[in-house]
């Protein structure tokens, strides 16, 4: 379970109480809501969002119960949380969204998402952007990966889309002993013969087995390439043994590209299901205790699924409400006294 809190709790409101809530309500995940469903006070929910300051390594804890910590992907990725009628909320700012291809306003989620070799997967270590801390994504990037590995943390390959592919970050993750597989932009240059540097896209065959290129600034890779609609993609793949490089070819390629595409089903479940954008407070810690909160409600999804008890978070989620529709249509359709002979069983104007 989640670590003892600080203080003696003085709210009525708990952290198992609150996931509860955001798993199960359907569209108002609020305060407000809370306190009517559970029959507690307004202030009860809001003294919890504020008594603790749950940290990453908390959740760290509760994910490593459900993983083996050894030879998995560890992926990094970020998700811009939507808050585009927001007013004077902590940590809101404009951020690039994959969504709408645009810049919104909101808030920034960046998550190490990791990957065991069994195949169950977690986050493991988070942030939300904040332009007090004068940090890049690619400086939390950097501490995230630090912190995992000093947490106990093995993974034996480290994945990221392009925009944590500057060298910096590949040369982090090579001195760590680490193999990397990340996306790079199609400018990027790359030599495969001494002294004569061309861009990734200027390249006319790139074998399904990938091909051997100089990196410039980093050193030998090998060099993928996907399409994606009308869209070329290129991966830059470095095993930390000259023997795994060697042998790594296109089917290693797609498992290794399959484990980092988990982040994104990651980002959806945890805005559909998990309720992640939906809050109404306005402080920093209430924000951030309600961010920990619907993530634990994520590992607590995906250890459902893990013991059996579903098999899909989304329909097991619409299933809550079956009964009680279908209750509701049953009654309404054996009210005599709403029937209308001219419409059949439809209701009397």
């Amino acid at each position: 379970m989640i670590r003892e809190t600080t203080r003696p709790p003085t709210a009525r409101c708990t952290l198992p109480m609150y996931m509860g809530f955001l798993m199960s309500e359907p569209t108002s995940t609020t305060c407000t809501q809370l306190s009517e469903v559970m029959n507690i006070s307004h202030d009860s929910v809001n003294r919890f969002l504020l008594r603790e300051s749950y940290v990453a390594q908390d959740l760290f804890n509760e994910s490593k119960k459900l993983l083996n910590l050894k030879g998995g992907t560890l992926s990094v990725d970020d998700s811009t949380l939507d808050k585009p009628y927001s007013q004077h909320m902590a940590l809101v700012s404009h951020f690039w969204s994959g969504k709408h291809h645009r810049t919104v306003k909101g808030l920034n989620l960046i998550t190490l998402y990791y990957t065991d070799v069994e195949g169950h997967h977690l986050p493991v270590n988070y942030r939300i952007y904040d332009k007090s801390e004068n940090k890049t994504k690619n400086d939390y990037f950097k501490d995230m990966l630090i912190e995992v590995l000093a947490w106990g943390l093995e993974p034996a390959v480290v994945t990221g889309d392009s925009w944590y592919s500057c060298i910096n970050n590949l040369k982090m993750v090579k001195n760590h002993q680490l193999g990397l597989l990340f996306a790079i932009e199609s400018n990027r240059l790359v030599s495969i013969e001494k002294g004569q540097w061309t861009q990734v896209q200027a390249i006319s065959t790139i074998a399904e087995d990938g091909l051997n290129v100089w990196l410039r600034g980093f050193g030998l890779v090998k060099l993928f390439r996907t399409q994606l609609k009308d869209q070329l993609r290129h991966y830059v793949v470095l095993m930390p043994e000259a023997s795994q490089h060697e042998a790594f070819d296109g089917t290693s390629f797609q498992e290794l590209h399959d484990n980092h595409w988990k982040i994104e089903q990651y980002h959806r479940m945890i805005k559909q299901v998990c309720h992640i954008e939906r809050f109404q407070v306005r402080g920093k810690v209430l924000i951030l205790n309600h961010i920990f909160a619907a993530l634990c409600s994520y590992v607590h999804l995906q250890r459902m699924q893990i013991n059996e008890v579903f098999l899909n978070a989304y329909r097991w989620q619409r299933e809550l409400y079956t009964k009680a529709v279908a209750s509701f249509v049953q009654d309404f359709v054996s009210d005599k006294d709403y029937l209308n002979p001219r419409f059949g069983n439809a209701v009397n104007a």
